[in-house]
């Protein structure tokens, strides 16, 4: 009878374990990861991590270009050529990595970002939504492997759907609406619920599209949020460049803030912002979150995560391979190496990596 009781208590752990799922929520101006404010009750360097999300931008994880004039730029310096799958599969397979150094979140664009870290033009063609508004299988298939692994580790994915640059190949108001209601459906019929959604990568600086920008961008959020599959919907949001505060309507209609660092070097313009958004007379309490900032001085006592973290504000790596670097820098200019073998991943890791 005993043996007979350990097999059964063994059956029911592994099928948990199979079944098992990550549900990101939000309690107040705290996330939670199933149903539980993340680092609860914890403290680092003195201030409150409960309810944070320490995340990482690693927009191009489902990147291609179907362009034949710029393919070239994105070959492995091995192979001298760019696969789409393996830089996928590369990228999910540093994922417990990740995660074990104390990553929650991760936060990948279906149009990707810049594969050059920052570009005057766009000539390339990455994007998993057709001009119409419907979604490529092959982009969606990877998609779904990196949120599938990250839903296993207990991980967040911040997914975008619209990046300014590649907004150029949707034919119409009518075709934005079309992506994101098929995208908020793909993701809620996968039943995929570890998932924050932002419609569009830094708003203000699109250009064909008037429903992306600023003065309106708040109409899809509100949009996706109607969007419902057995009563569940997804929690969204959008961001602003660096350094821009939301609109009162963004705010307002945002279920969590997205703000960017990018431009601001000294941290005390972080908290700066962080108490503006929260003067603004639509906020209620709810997460802010920087899901982007190129700021880094990890060694110093001060520096933009410390800043945030101090507000009650999550914090976003963007690393991206400046002009002369080598083929480790960076964890967006493609091809991508995924593994934290640089100063900066190092440097960023390691100071997570405390609050585990």
């Amino acid at each position: 009878m005993k043996k007979l009781f350990i097999l059964v208590i063994s059956l029911l752990v592994v099928s948990v374990s199979l079944f098992a799922k990550t549900v990101v929520s939000i309690k107040g101006d705290k996330i939670c990861i199933n149903g539980t404010e993340t680092f609860k009750g914890k403290t680092w360097r003195g201030y409150s991590i409960e309810g944070l999300l320490p995340n990482s931008r690693m927009a191009n994880a489902v990147f291609d270009d179907e362009t034949d004039s710029t393919r070239y730029k994105w070959v492995y310096p091995d192979t001298k050529k760019w696969d789409a799958e393996r830089n996928t599969n590369e990228f999910i397979e540093q994922l417990p990595i990740y995660r074990k150094k104390g990553l929650l979140a991760i936060g990948v664009n279906l149009q990707g970002g810049s594969p050059q870290g920052y570009s005057k033009g766009q000539p390339w063609c990455n994007t998993a939504i057709t001009p119409d508004g419907g979604l490529k299988p092959a982009y969606m298939d990877r998609m779904g492997k990196i949120i599938e692994k990250a839903d296993e580790l207990g991980m967040v994915v911040i997914m975008g759907i619209y990046y300014f640059g590649q907004e150029k190949y949707i034919n119409d108001e009518a075709a934005v609406k079309k992506g994101i209601k098929n995208t908020v459906e793909w993701v809620l019929k996968n039943n995929y619920t570890n998932v924050l959604l932002e419609i569009n990568n830094e708003c203000d600086f699109y250009h064909k599209h008037s429903i992306l920008k600023p003065a309106r961008v708040h109409e899809t959020i509100l949009y996706a949020k109607s969007i419902q599959v057995n009563g569940k919907r997804l929690l969204v949001s959008t961001s602003n460049g660096g350094g821009k505060c939301p609109t009162s309507e963004m705010v307002k209609a945002a279920d969590f803030i997205l703000l960017h660092g990018n431009g601001l070097n000294d941290p005390k313009r972080i908290v700066n912002l962080v108490e503006k958004v929260r003067s603004i007379d639509t906020y209620t309490s709810k997460p802010i979150i920087f899901n982007e900032d190129d700021h880094y001085d990890f060694e110093k006592p001060m520096n933009n995560f410390v800043a945030a973290t101090s507000v009650g504000a999550s914090w976003g790596f963007f690393d991206y391979r400046r002009s002369g670097e080598d083929f480790n820098e960076g964890f967006q200019c493609v091809p991508v190496d995924w593994r934290i073998n640089s100063d900066r991943k190092k440097g960023f890791f390691n100071i997570i990596d405390e609050w585990e």
